[in-house]
C-alpha cells in the first residue's frame, strides 16, 4: 500500500467531487434521470473506493458497520413513514398531498422524502453486500 502514493492522492481528491455528484444527482432526481437508487451507489462507491485504496479499516471507519446496518431498516422507515402519513390524514397510501398546505408543495415534499429513503436503504445495502464480501476471506 505504501507504493500507492499517486493513487492515494488522486483518491483523497477525487472523493468530495465523488460524494458532490451522489448529491447532485439525488436532488436531481425528481427532475430528470437520478434520484435515490442512483444516488445511492454513488454513495456506496465512495466506501467501495476508500476501501480499495487504503484498506477495509479505513473504510469501516468512514462508514462502521453498525451505522450501515441501521442505515437499510431507517431507509425503509423513511419510506414507509411518508406513505402512512397519508393514512394517518385519512387519505390513501403515498398520497404526498397531505404532506403540506397545498398539494403541489405536498407532492414535492412527498417524493423528496421517499427519494431520500431509498437514498439511505441503497448506500446501507450496498455498503453491507461489499463489507460481507470483502471480509469473507478473514
Amino acid at each position: 500500500m505504501s507504493l500507492d502514493l499517486i493513487l492515494r492522492i488522486a483518491t483523497k481528491l477525487i472523493l468530495p467531487f465523488i460524494v458532490l455528484f451522489a448529491l447532485y444527482v439525488q436532488f436531481h432526481g425528481e427532475f430528470g434521470p437520478g434520484g435515490g437508487f442512483q444516488a445511492g451507489v454513488i454513495a456506496a462507491a465512495t466506501v467501495v473506493l476508500v476501501a480499495i485504496t487504503f484498506g477495509l479499516r479505513a473504510a469501516h471507519r468512514i462508514a462502521p458497520q453498525a451505522v450501515v446496518e441501521r442505515m437499510i431498516p431507517l431507509g425503509v422507515l423513511i419510506y414507509a413513514g411518508t406513505g402512512f402519513a397519508g393514512l394517518l390524514a385519512g387519505h390513501n397510501y403515498l398520497d404526498y398531498s397531505v404532506l403540506s398546505h397545498d398539494a403541489v408543495h405536498g407532492h414535492e415534499l412527498g417524493i423528496f422524502l421517499v427519494e431520500a429513503g431509498v437514498l439511505v436503504t441503497v448506500t446501507g445495502t450496498m455498503t453491507a453486500i461489499f463489507y460481507a464480501f470483502a471480509e469473507r476471506g478473514r
